[in-house]
């Protein structure tokens, strides 16, 4: 039976996996024992990379769990990192399968920073060693042919799976050995051989002629699509491979089908159709001898051969001398069924028996999107209601700082520091004073510079990468067919454009911040005073003793006290509302394991509602009840302020007691703007370098992508044709006629051979043949010595040998060999003497090797070897 066909696998250049994604681990999640475990898997699955693709792989099921436990891993973890060209970076790059380069180019090769590529390029390389594995199974058994079904058809369904989703993993043309039309007929390859391991098993189990007929039948009509596949596609045959693969598959498609006509004749012949016994035979004897006639060097038929010749010679013998059946023609038979026991395996991960997800912990990239966009909502949630609050509560202290309050209910004497005053100085006191605002105004100018410096460095590596690109798209042109820089950092830049827009905004509050200390620093500064100094320095006024203790001033003090009450009431609802928590990664994990998709704005608004909207009622409720005090205080302060004495004396300290209360606020507000200004500007900091490592990470694959694509077009430079076609000569193309020798006389010509040759030029003498002689020959001395002039007759001259003639001093047992020749000599030496003119001087002996005979006259036999001294042997001409 014909050799079954396998797929020869791909192989891949090695890919450093750890520091990209330990660089996303550590960036992505707190450090920590999550953190470890993480970069423990990230070694792991590199690890893992160099055992599937690292090393030449046995042909064994072992191999084939590896390559399929790294393809089960690549799955699992694709969803989990954010693999794409202006995220995480990594540059996969694959050589074409079949094709195996020239001398010059190398072979094809691509690379991308896809890791659907990487899936692509391992469930080939998987399918392949399948392909590889079942081949080598023994089929005279039944776990060999099992064994075999099983792995053509998981080769099918890879190559299969291929095709259908090759296209859009890559989002670019592949290499031919995984383009759709490749892996199309490779898929119909192993499905073809999978029908015919189930037609031996069914001949192995001895089933019933009818059922292995059909078997034999379906398996030819897949071996004639693949036949028709490759045939059909112009990108195939240029393949040695394929060049390969098409003779066998077109033998097998006929030997299946004889098999077929072979088991359903038989079945004629139960059914006493002789004549169509005979016909089916005759049939399969043709397609039997097709193949042995044209496929001979493939496929080997004589077992076939021999057992259809036989079946046919005794169906001939029984229909003439018995039956006498008519025997109909091929075309008139019965068209026999077919039988498709076999189907490609569906390619659905775990794939592996024994894949266990190194980040089974770690959460989709869609859920730690959806989480990321939660958390915005969150925190706008809670700023908003923080806010709120705050802004009320501002509010609130600068209507009461505007009435002095509560200092003018505290200032009825009109001579000392009203209480609350001396407590706002002591609050300020305590916080720093003066020297911890400047401070704090001070470090800002040099955090926004360094936040700006690294924004500036971010965008300035993607600017200069950009420009190469372009620069090398214009000189290639449309040979540069990679992705421009210019659309691939589009989100770079939006995502820059923002940071940089925000360092403006933050410019503009931190001005904001410098006017208002500007305006109450004289007041901050006589609140840092001692308590003598702060009482000088507020004017005297009449006392006012009069109002201590009525209704009015009761009555304010009740309202402030509320107003206070409330201010703590916020404080501790703002404490709650930080404090709540809630995992909604369960929620999304929920969602996108039932639905496919999380629709993240419904789940999320519809869970901050639920945790937030009873707090945002008591917010609201605080506001009410602060506007409600605010009008109640106002009104008790004008009775107030009717029944106070006004002079200039009063309303001058009431002026400044109002703009010491308004400093402290002041105060508290800029300590806390500032600090918050500080947190963002570090905070920042933070962001902007992962940043700068991510445009760091993008340019740095973008270099190395940039220097593959620039190796490949050199390659293929050097494979193009150094100069167009042109014209050869008549006279060059014309293989009767050779180039012109130039004249060689070597010997001058006796004039009978003239005389026979006027029209020959003279061509070089052929080289001597070795003599031959025995060793008994080589010990004994010569009886004649060839004269040390030159011969009286040549040989005519012959033209030299078209190959090589091997070595011409051979070495002889028993005799010591030739010492090498001497400098200068040339046996085919002209131009160099004119002849005619010069007779032939012979070469006067000297002490070395001896030099080697002429040839005999013809007819004469060669005499033995001489064994002369040295000096007495001739020479030719040294030059």
């Amino acid at each position: 039976m014909a050799t079954f066909i396998s797929v020869p696998l791909k192989k891949s250049s090695e890919v450093d996996l750890v520091k990209p994604l330990s660089k996303f681990v550590t960036a992505t999640y707190p450090s920590g024992e999550e953190q470890g475990e993480y970069i423990r898997a990230v070694e792991e699955l590199n690890k893992l990379r160099k055992n599937a693709l690292g090393r030449p792989l046995d042909k064994h099921e072992s191999s084939l769990e590896i390559l399929l436990r790294y393809y089960d891993q690549l799955c699992a973890v694709e969803p989990k990192f954010p693999f794409s060209e202006n995220q995480l970076c990594l540059t996969f790059t694959w050589k074409d399968a079949f094709d195996k380069g020239s001398l010059f180019g190398g072979s094809v090769k691509l690379a991308l920073a896809s890791l659907g590529y990487e899936k692509t390029c391992v469930l080939f390389n998987a399918a392949a060693l399948a392909s590889q594995i079942a081949s080598e199974q023994n089929l005279d058994s039944d776990e060999g042919l099992k064994a075999a079904a099983k792995y053509y058809q998981l080769a099918s369904g890879a190559f299969g799976h291929i095709k259908d989703t090759v296209l859009s993993a890559l989002n670019r043309e592949p290499t031919m050995d995984i383009s759709p039309e490749t892996v199309g007929t490779l898929s119909l390859i192993m499905l073809a051989q999978a029908q015919e391991v189930f037609f031996l098993k069914a001949t192995s189990d001895k089933m019933k002629d009818a059922v292995i007929a059909k078997l034999a039948n379906q398996a030819a009509d897949f071996y004639g699509d693949a036949f028709k596949q490759c045939q059909y596609k112009d990108n195939l045959p240029k393949y040695f491979y394929f060049q390969e693969v098409l003779p066998v598959l077109a033998a097998k498609h006929c030997i299946m089908q004889a098999n077929a006509e072979l088991h359903q004749s038989i079945l004629a012949k139960q059914k006493k159709r002789f004549g169509e016994e005979i016909a089916r035979l005759q049939h399969a004897a043709e397609l039997v001898k097709t193949v042995a006639s044209r496929y001979d060097e493939y496929v080997s038929v004589k077992d076939l051969s021999d057992k259809i010749n036989r079946a046919l010679t005794a169906a001939k013998k029984d229909n003439d001398f018995i039956y006498h059946d008519r025997v109909p023609e091929v075309k008139d038979l019965e068209h026999i069924g077919k039988a498709a026991l076999v189907k490609a395996t569906a390619i659905t991960p775990p794939l592996s028996q024994k894949f266990t997800d190194l980040f089974e912990k770690m959460v989709p990239m869609a859920v730690q999107q959806s989480m990321s966009i939660y958390n915005q909502r969150k925190a706008e949630t809670i700023n908003r209601l923080v806010g709120a609050m705050r802004e009320a509560t501002n509010l609130c202290n600068g209507v009461l700082a505007s009435l002095n309050l509560p200092a003018a209910l505290e200032d009825l004497s009109g001579d000392s520091i009203p209480q609350s005053i001396a407590e706002k100085a002591k609050s300020i006191v305590q916080q720093g004073g003066l020297q911890s605002i400047e401070q704090l105004i001070k470090d800002l100018p040099e955090l926004l510079t360094r936040n700006r410096e690294i924004l500036d460095e971010s965008l300035k590596m993607l600017d200069d990468e950009e420009t190469t690109d372009n620069e090398l798209r214009t000189k290639f042109s449309q040979r540069w067919n990679r992705t421009p820089s210019g659309d691939l950092y589009k989100p770079l830049r939006a995502e820059g454009a923002n940071f940089r827009n925000i360092l403006d905004k933050a410019v503009q509050a931190d001005q904001v911040v410098r006017d208002r200390y500007s305006a109450h620093c004289d007041m901050i500064t006589l609140l840092c005073k001692s308590e003598d100094e702060l009482n000088a320095a507020i004017p005297s006024a009449n006392p006012t003793k009069t109002l201590q203790g009525s209704e009015v001033v009761n009555v304010l003090r009740s309202q402030l006290a509320q107003l206070d009450e409330m201010k703590k009431e916020r404080e501790t609802l703002e404490g709650e509302i930080k404090a709540v928590t809630f995992d909604m990664s369960t929620t999304f994990l929920t969602a996108l394991a039932q639905d496919g998709a999380i629709s993240e704005e419904q789940l999320s608004l519809s869970q901050l509602d639920k945790l937030y909207g009873a707090y945002n009622q008591r917010v609201q409720a605080t506001l009410r009840t602060q506007e409600e005090l605010l009008g109640q205080v106002q009104t008790s302060h004008q009775e107030f302020s009717s029944l106070k004495q006004s002079n200039t004396e009063a309303n001058q300290r009431e002026e400044v007691l109002k703009k010491l209360a308004s400093a402290h606020d002041s105060y508290v507000e800029i300590s806390s703007n500032l600090r918050e200004g500080t947190k963002f500007y570090n905070d920042l900091t933070e962001i902007l370098l992962k940043f700068q490592n991510k445009c760091s990470d993008i340019v740095f694959a973008r270099k190395t992508e940039r220097d593959e694509l620039l190796k490949e077009l050199q390659q293929s430079i050097a494979r193009e044709p150094s100069a167009p076609s042109f014209s050869i000569p008549a006279y060059q193309s014309n293989p009767a006629a050779g180039p012109t020798p130039a004249p060689r006389t070597v010997f001058p010509q006796q004039p009978q051979q003239a005389q026979q040759q006027p029209t020959t030029k003279p061509q070089p003498p052929a080289r001597p043949p070795p003599p031959s002689f025995t060793p008994q020959a080589a010990s004994t001395t010569p009886t004649s010595i060839p004269p040390a002039g030159p011969p009286a007759n040549n040989p005519p001259p012959v033209a030299p040998p078209s190959q090589a003639q091997g070595p011409p001093y051979p070495s002889y047992q028993g005799y010591p060999g030739y010492l090498p020749m001497p400098m200068g000599y040339n046996p085919y030496a002209f131009g160099q003497y004119n002849m005619p003119n010069m007779p032939y001087m012979p070469y006067q002996a000297t002490p070395g090797p001896g030099g080697y005979p002429a040839a005999p006259p013809a007819g004469q036999p060669y005499p033995g070897y001489p064994q002369q001294p040295p000096q007495q042997q001739p020479y030719y001409p040294q030059q």
